[in-house]
């Protein structure tokens, strides 16, 4: 099978029909195989209705996964990415806002060019200025932590996909926003991206609000932590620890040594207790201590880990 067209979707009921007519159109127009499969993320309008409608008319393309309540928009993908069969695998949004037409071009850039990823971006968005705003100051910061310069739009919902690239990355959370990310960690280096045309909303309205961004920019340390020190804690938690403790330790060796040389040289002194840089300096060391022990659990806990060892191996003879 050439394409699997992975769709998540939350009471998008109207849209639907014509979304499916739109792929339908494209893929017969281009002569590909293909399958479409539709993730009802526990959508309370009739949605799943229109889902088992297209799928008694088109037994052969169209799939159903349907969700007791929402999880979100990455259990969705990885749901769809785990029964998708295509060679390439296709991402996109239920409203309508993503191109079917874009198919070809991206399916191109898969399997002609060489890339593992093709993340779309959309130039000229129909989006209020509330949220192209905060798009762009997102997308700078994933660039700069995720070392992915030539991606300006991460959170595209139209992706194309090397079908060994979805079954090898773990989508959870909300980290469909890291896609390009997660697959640079596990060693598909070859991203790619195209502009795309964005359509305006034609029916409903946006699911998603403006504690996206927060939670986007929370996931995104998450994610930059666990590919950096995920296996190693104590590189970051022992170093920081170490270092704090010994500048605690400084702090109090030179708060004792100034108190000596006072008393020897007959100039006026207090007690340490009495100088609150002491309490400083031990607080420091107590904070260094526990960094340092933080890091010594973490590689404990890591040591144990079953994906410890686990290895992304391209080929083997």
């Amino acid at each position: 099978m050439d394409i699997s067209v992975v769709i998540p979707l939350y009471n998008e009921e109207e849209s639907l029909p014509e979304l499916y007519a739109w792929i339908e159109r494209v893929m017969h127009a281009n002569g590909f195989s293909y399958e479409v499969i539709f993730v009802n993320d526990g959508s309370t309008d009739g949605s799943w209705r229109v889902i088992e409608a297209l799928k008694e008319a088109h037994p052969d393309t169209v799939k159903g996964i349907k969700f007791r309540r929402n999880y979100g928009k990455s259990p969705a993908l990885f749901c769809g990415f785990e029964r998708a069969e295509g060679r390439v695998v296709i991402t996109m949004d239920a409203d309508l806002q993503d191109s079917p037409d874009e198919i070809p071009e991206l399916y191109r850039m898969i399997t002609a060019e060489g890339y593992d990823l093709v993340s779309g971006w959309k130039q000229k968005r129909y989006d209020p200025l509330s949220k192209t705003l905060p798009t762009k100051l997102f997308n700078a910061t994933a660039r700069a932590i995720s070392g992915i310069h030539n991606l300006h739009d991460f959170n595209c919902g139209l992706k194309a996909y090397r079908r060994e690239v979805v079954k090898n990355i773990e989508v959870y959370g909300e980290m469909h926003r890291y896609i390009p990310y997660l697959a640079k960690n596990a060693g598909f280096g070859r991203i790619g991206e195209k502009v795309v045309r964005h359509q305006a909303r034609k029916y409903g309205k946006t699911k998603f609000g403006l504690n996206r961004f927060v939670n986007g920019y929370l996931d995104l340390l998450t994610l930059w932590f666990l590919s950096t020190f995920g296996v190693k804690p104590m590189h970051i938690f022992g170093f920081l620890g170490s270092i704090m403790f010994l500048l605690g330790f400084v702090a109090v060796v030179m708060t004792g040594a100034t108190k000596l040389y006072d008393m020897y040289a007959g100039n006026p002194y207090r007690l340490v207790t009495d100088n609150p840089y002491f309490y400083l300096s031990l607080t420091t060391m107590v904070i260094g201590t526990q960094l340092f022990l933080a890091g010594f659990l973490g590689e404990l806990i890591a040591r144990n880990s079953q994906e410890r060892n686990k290895y992304q191996i391209e080929q083997e003879f």
